[in-house]
C-alpha cells in the first residue's frame, strides 16, 4: 500500500510538470493579432511638453563678434558662438532663470515652442540672436524582470519596443500582460499606465511612445515559479523527474 502511495505521488508530480510546461508564443510573443487580447485605440504621437524640474540647455548664435565673445565668457562656453555647457532647471512656478533675462515661463511648452520663446526674449537684447534649445534630462528608467537601468532617449518618438530592447531581453518570466509605465506630470500626481505588450493594437496607442522621466516596470509573472524558460530545460526537468521515480521504485521493497 505504501509503495502504491509513493508511485502515485511521483506520477502526480510528473503530471504537474507536464501541465505547467514552458512558455509558448501566446505568453511571450509580441504583435499578436488575437481577439482575446486588449484592443487599444490609435491616438498618434504627442510631443513632449516641458515640466517642473526638467532641465534645458541652449546655445546663442549671433554675428556680432563682440557679443559672441562676451556670451562665451559669461556662459562658460568654449566657443565664440556662445555655446552654453550648463543646464537650467524649470522651477515649481514653471519658470526658468537664464542669464541676461528675466524669468521665462516654459512649463507646458514643447522644445520647439520653448526655443522660440527664449529667442523672442533674447532678441530684445540681441536683435540677430538665434537660439538652439534642447531638453537635457532625456532619460527613462526600467525596473523589474529585465535589465534594469537608466537609458537615454536618443531619438524623437521612441517606442516601448525600442526602449525595452535598449534594456536587454525581457526574460520569459516577465509579465508582458501587465507592463506599467509611471509617468510624472510636474507638480501633479504621476500617471500609471498599464497595458498588454503582446497585442498588435499597441502600435500608435497612448502606451506606444516613451517620454522623458518615464519609469517602465516589468513585473514577474505569478506562475513563473512553475514554468521553464525553454523546452530543453523542460525536457531536462522531466528526465530528471523520471530518473528520480525509477530510483525511488528501485529502493522501495516490493510486497
Amino acid at each position: 500500500m505504501k509503495t502504491s502511495s509513493h508511485i502515485a505521488f511521483c506520477l502526480v508530480f510528473i503530471m504537474a510538470m507536464l501541465l505547467t510546461g514552458c512558455y509558448g508564443h501566446k505568453q511571450v510573443g509580441l504583435l499578436q493579432d488575437r481577439k482575446d487580447l486588449p484592443h487599444y485605440d490609435s491616438v498618434g504621437y504627442q510631443p513632449y511638453r516641458l515640466q517642473v524640474n526638467d532641465e534645458i540647455v541652449y546655445r546663442i548664435i549671433t554675428l556680432d563678434e563682440t557679443l559672441g565673445r562676451t556670451l562665451a565668457s559669461d556662459l562658460n562656453s568654449n566657443t565664440g558662438s556662445g555655446y552654453n555647457s550648463y543646464s537650467y532647471r524649470i522651477y515649481s512656478d514653471g519658470t526658468v532663470n537664464l542669464p541676461f533675462l528675466d524669468p521665462i515661463r516654459l512649463e507646458g511648452l514643447t522644445e520647439l515652442e520653448a526655443q522660440d520663446t527664449v529667442k523672442r526674449f533674447m532678441r530684445e537684447l540681441i536683435p540677430d540672436a538665434e537660439i538652439k534649445l534642447a531638453l537635457y534630462n532625456k532619460y527613462f528608467t526600467v525596473l523589474g524582470d529585465v535589465s534594469s537601468g537608466v537609458r537615454y532617449i536618443y531619438k524623437e518618438r521612441m517606442t516601448i519596443y525600442q526602449a525595452l530592447a535598449m534594456s536587454g531581453h525581457i526574460s520569459n518570466s516577465g509579465d508582458r500582460q501587465h507592463i506599467r509605465i509611471i509617468r510624472p506630470h510636474g507638480n501633479a500626481e504621476p500617471e500609471v499606465l498599464e497595458f498588454d505588450l503582446r497585442t498588435n493594437t499597441l502600435i500608435d496607442s497612448k502606451y506606444y511612445y516613451v517620454y522623458p522621466n518615464d519609469l517602465i516596470y516589468v513585473s514577474r509573472e505569478p506562475a513563473a515559479f512553475f514554468k521553464q524558460e525553454s523546452y530543453s530545460s523542460f525536457i531536462a526537468l522531466i528526465t530528471s523527474s523520471v530518473s528520480l521515480l525509477v530510483t525511488v521504485l528501485n529502493y522501495i521493497p516490493m510486497k
